[in-house]
This record gives structure tokens, C-alpha cells and sequence, in this order.
């Protein structure tokens, strides 16, 4: 793909950065980033090395949120962010990377398939860096402020003691934007840093609602949003979400052909996702 370039003083660069206190010159990006103007934001990000706990958390929140029309943010790392983008787009969401190293050199090179799904499903790549070299160690730290100033929140999902992660929290806090914490075990090292930063004001998440409240939209809304295990259950969902209920509707809008619809549906019957009203209808369990 072209590598496209967002200019300091652009409609679009202010737009999406403009709370960062030392902006780069020039952001290079992969993807249409016009078509995710005015569309909430969410930040997730947090440790490398994710405990099962982590995990479930982040798949389950990045998930539901991606469901509810949100876009996830993170930094295509290990651990926690790409945790949280695989979990936006087997929701069908759209999800925004942002590198520590050029657009044109994947880091890690292992997410270099997830980067491509990223791009297959309508988000995005950015980073302020040009070149094939690899990132230095000040440009981790340094693109934090960019995942912050994409986002409208930034939740930490798990953090240790000192995990990068924690950098994006006070990137945050400097351009005034919202920080959540999940709390974690208090006897686990993994959540020392969550915990630490729900102690010093950060607001807890718990369920997804929280966040929704925080962004300023309904909650219950999402009440009823199910994990999808792959795109077409979450393109079913979605469209039931939405109060779709007519089968034939329900085929024509998925997009589907009919034997993916139809083996979709039993399946989401099965794991005790939608439920049958009769007569072709069908609502969320």
C-alpha cells in the first residue's frame, strides 16, 4: 500500500493530534483514516507479558467495545495490544496501530499478518518514523503519546510495576485525556500497576458499561453485546444488535451466502447466542 503522510498544520493531523504537547512534523500512516473521523476512540494497551486473567480481560473489553461501533487503539506489541487488536477485529471492529517503527518496517516482524488484517478491515497504521531501521529504545516510549492523543480513553487493561504501558497512562493525563484501570489480584505482580494507578485517581473498569458511561453514550446499549468467535458471527450480532430481527433481512445485510448464514446461525444457537422467536426471527439470549 502507498504510505500516505499527515502534515503538522492539516485539517486531519489536528484532528487526531492535537493534544500532543511536542507533535512530530509529520505522521506517516497506512489505511483511510477519513473514514474513522468522528467514530470513539478507545486506548488499550498494557504488559507484554499477559497473565490468563489479562487476556480474558482484554479480549472480552476490546471485543464488546469493537461490537458497540468503537475503534480500538493500541501498539501492535505483544501481550496486551495485540491481544486487543485481534479481539477488535474478530468483532468486526476497526482498530488503529501505532509503531515505534516506520510503517514500511513491521515491529514485532511476528505481527506482521495482524498488521495486514488491521489493514484488510478498514483501520489503520501510523507512526512518526521514516526508514527501515529498528526502533530504538526512546521510540517506544515516545509513540505512547501518539496512542494517547489518537484515543478519546485510554484503559489499562494490566500492567506490572514498570510496564511501558504505564508511560501511556501519563501521556494521558498531560493532553487531559480520561485514564481506566481493570483492578487485578493484589497479590499478583501483573496488576501492581493497575492497581497503583486506580489508587492515584484513574477511574476502574469493571464492565464495558463503565467506559461507555465515561465516553458520554448509552450504556444500556451494550448490555446485550455477545463476544463473536469470528467475523461472521459478529456480523450477524451486530445486525441483531441493531434490532434486525428477520432472517431474510438478516442474510441480505450480513453480506453472507447462504450456507455461511445458515451454519452461522446454528452455531450461534448453540453457544447460546441468539435464540429463535419463530416464524424466521431471532433475538439476542
Amino acid at each position: 500500500m502507498n504510505v500516505n503522510k499527515l502534515k503538522l498544520n492539516s485539517p486531519l493531523y489536528k484532528q487526531y493530534l492535537s493534544t500532543i504537547a511536542d507533535p512530530p512534523q509529520q505522521i506517516f500512516y497506512l489505511g483511510q483514516i477519513e473514514d474513522l473521523e468522528n467514530i470513539p476512540k478507545i486506548a488499550i494497551v498494557g504488559s507484554r507479558k499477559v497473565s490468563t486473567y489479562g487476556r480474558a480481560v482484554t479480549e472480552k473489553l476490546a471485543g464488546q467495545l469493537a461490537m458497540g461501533g468503537a475503534i480500538i487503539v493500541s501498539g501492535l506489541a505483544l501481550g496486551v495490544d495485540s491481544l486487543a487488536h485481534k479481539a477488535c477485529l474478530e468483532s468486526g471492529g476497526k482498530t488503529i496501530a501505532v509503531l515505534p517503527s516506520s510503517v514500511n518496517k513491521i515491529y514485532p516482524a511476528s505481527h506482521l499478518h495482524l498488521a495486514k488484517q488491521i489493514l484488510n478491515q478498514g483501520g489503520a497504521i501510523f507512526s512518526e518514523y521514516s526508514g527501515s531501521g529498528l526502533p530504538q529504545k526512546f521510540q517506544f516510549i515516545a509513540r505512547n503519546r501518539i496512542i494517547a492523543a489518537l484515543a478519546d480513553v485510554v484503559i489499562i487493561t494490566e500492567a506490572a510495576h514498570r510496564s511501558g504501558s504505564l508511560h501511556t497512562a501519563n501521556f494521558a493525563l498531560e493532553q487531559g485525556k480520561t485514564v481506566m484501570a481493570v483492578p487485578g489480584n493484589i497479590y499478583s505482580p501483573n496488576s501492581i500497576g493497575t492497581n497503583q494507578l486506580i489508587k492515584s485517581g484513574a477511574l476502574p473498569v469493571t464492565e464495558v458499561s463503565d467506559i461507555w458511561h465515561e465516553l458520554g453514550l448509552d450504556p444500556l446499549n451494550t448490555k446485550t453485546l455477545t463476544i463473536a468467535n469470528n467475523p461472521n458471527e459478529a456480523s450477524i450480532l451486530k445486525l441483531i444488535n441493531l434490532g434486525i430481527s428477520d432472517g431474510t433481512e438478516l442474510l441480505e445485510k450480513s453480506q453472507l451466502n447462504p450456507i455461511e448464514f445458515s451454519q452461522t446461525l446454528t452455531m450461534l444457537e448453540i453457544s447460546g447466542k441468539i435464540r429463535p422467536l419463530g416464524a424466521g426471527h431471532w433475538t439476542l439470549f
